[in-house]
This record gives structure tokens, C-alpha cells and sequence, in this order.
């Protein structure tokens, strides 16, 4: 599980699909207490955006025509920021559909 923490814009729709089914996996195991120690460690979960990345990749998702029907519980935990250009960098690397989709929006 990880937030890639890009632009949704620029994400596949796999890939946009993918991080909102993670938001809700990571929210699951904040309500049962699981530890999620190796994934802040690894920087790939902030806590803090939880909530907030939930509403931009459900907002994506709903302009593409995908239906959007599972609200996410409103969370907000200590920061643990993400190295965005490297997780962007790290996407565009592993995904063709996402770099197209990069370089075709213009987006930085």
C-alpha cells in the first residue's frame, strides 16, 4: 500500500483506482490499530492527507465517470511527508499509461 501523492490527473486509471482502494485499506487498518510503523518508515503513508487524498482521487474519479460511493472516515495524524518527485519519478518510471498521460497535461 502506498500514496503516490501526484497529481491524479496524470494517473491511470488503474493506478487512480488503485491509491483510492489503498486510501481505504490504510483507513481500515487505522480503525482496527494495526501498526502501519513500516510504511510510515518507508515514507510511502502521511497520515496527515489521508482524508484529503481520499477527496482529490474520488474528485478525479467522478470527472473520468467512475461512480464514487465510499466516503472515508476523517482522519487526521501526525505528518509524515512524501517525497513527491521521487514518487512521481518512481510512477512515471513504472507506468506508461501514467507518463503519457504526464506528458500529454503538461502538468509539473
Amino acid at each position: 500500500m502506498r500514496m503516490w501523492m501526484t497529481d491524479p490527473r496524470i494517473m491511470c486509471d488503474r493506478h487512480l483506482l488503485g491509491e483510492h482502494c489503498e486510501c481505504h485499506m490504510l483507513a481500515g487498518c487505522i480503525k482496527k490499530g494495526k501498526s502501519l510503523a513500516g510504511y510510515l518508515s518507508k515514507n510511502l503513508f502521511d497520515p496527515a492527507s489521508l482524508t484529503s487524498r481520499h477527496d482529490r482521487l474520488a474528485e478525479e474519479m467522478t470527472s473520468r465517470g467512475f461512480a464514487h460511493r465510499s466516503p472515508i472516515l476523517n482522519y487526521t495524524g501526525a505528518p509524515n511527508p512524501i517525497n513527491i518527485s521521487g514518487s512521481l519519478a518512481d510512477l512515471l518510471e513504472r507506468c506508461p499509461e501514467c507518463k503519457k498521460r504526464y506528458d500529454s497535461a503538461g502538468i509539473s
